[in-house]
């Protein structure tokens, strides 16, 4: 994909200088094409001017005192390295927390308010928190099930999982966090340097690849690993209970990945054969949804009107879920697969 945007624009060069040899001028010696080394060079010049462009808008957003604003900001300043300790991630989400209209997507960004290398993630503070924030939603409860079971406390575990399968609903706020992003990166225009030549989208391309790129670096509960207790205690019936609900909560759930997870506890916990085929037909749906929605923000790269469509689908808000069902039917995509379509098989 990337060679064939470098030759396009090699060939849109080559036909710019088509008038100059009509009026008779003699050709110029014929440019090479820029080397590997060359290339590597511009992308990391590139990406100098996006980290560059990421600590402006951090700095111009960190005088802001609502919550949302300073998730946005905080959120940009996670990847930068260096940052001033008033700008810094830590600094941001704390301030943010403290806002007056803070709720608990602020606290499931806190949750990244730690050291990996000294196993302290998730952020035990804010996962406490969130137990008594949003004691309703079943993503925080898995969250602290991947805790319990990494720290061997199997009783704990089985507890969460029962307060999920009995939750309300299940949200990770990768929408909310997806719609502060989205608004954030329009604060500032974005320099010439941050574009890629090999792209058309121009500026709407870069803040839509920094905003999806950035949500997709939130904390995820600990889905495989809910999966895995589900099927190690099937001949448990309380528990398989709790798997049996949980999974028709996560089937309305707020990410593909939690949808994922509630049709595949249906299919391999129930006993009706005629509801399994139902079950496999939603999940080959949901694989086409999102290999095409993966496709449309490709796209967007290369079409402004789609990457301006899309980052107003992420400032309206919703969740993951409602956002690329909106961008699907807006592209005039069935949200059902054909009938003679099947995922490719892993390789």
């Amino acid at each position: 994909m990337r060679g064939l945007r470098i030759l396009a624009l090699g060939l849109a060069c080559s036909l710019a200088t088509l008038p100059a040899l009509a009026a008779g001028s003699h050709p110029a010696t014929p440019k090479r094409p820029p080397t590997t080394k060359q290339l590597r060079a511009q992308e990391a010049a590139r990406d100098k001017a996006l980290m560059g462009f990421q600590r402006d808008l951090v700095s111009v957003l960190a005088t802001r005192v609502d919550a949302q604003h300073l998730l946005g900001a905080a959120l940009l300043a996670r990847p930068l390295a260096n940052q001033p300790v008033v700008d810094n991630f830590h600094t941001l989400v704390t301030r943010a927390a403290q806002a007056s209209d803070a709720g608990p997507a602020v606290t499931w960004a806190q949750l990244s308010d730690c050291d990996r290398k000294a196993e302290t993630c998730p952020n035990a503070k804010a996962l406490d928190r969130l137990t008594t924030q949003a004691p309703d939603n079943a993503a925080v409860w898995l969250l602290k099930l991947g805790q319990d079971v990494r720290n061997m406390h199997r009783k704990d575990a089985l507890a969460d999982l029962g307060r999920a399968a009995h939750a309300t609903l299940y949200d990770d706020y990768a929408g909310v966090s997806l719609k502060a992003l989205a608004n954030a990166v329009a604060t500032l225009p974005p320099p010439p340097a941050t574009l890629d030549p090999s792209a058309q989208a121009g500026a709407a391309g870069v803040q839509l690849m920094i905003a999806l790129g950035l949500a997709a670096a939130q904390p995820q509960p600990a889905l495989r690993v809910a999966a895995g207790l589900c099927k190690d205690k099937a001949g448990d019936a309380d528990v398989k209970a709790d798997c049996l609900k949980l999974g028709k909560l996560l089937q309305w759930g707020s990410s593909p990945l939690s949808r994922s997870l509630g049709l595949h506890l249906a299919e391999t916990l129930g006993g009706d054969p005629a509801q399994q085929q139902g079950l496999r037909d939603a999940r080959r749906d949901l694989v086409w949804q999102v290999q095409n929605f993966a496709q449309l923000a490709i796209h967007a790269q290369d079409d402004p009107t789609e990457a301006r469509h899309l980052l107003m689908l992420a400032r309206n808000g919703g969740t993951q879920m409602s956002m690329m069902l909106a961008a699907l039917r807006d592209a005039g995509i069935p949200t059902e697969a054909p009938a003679d379509w099947q995922p490719k098989a892993a390789e």
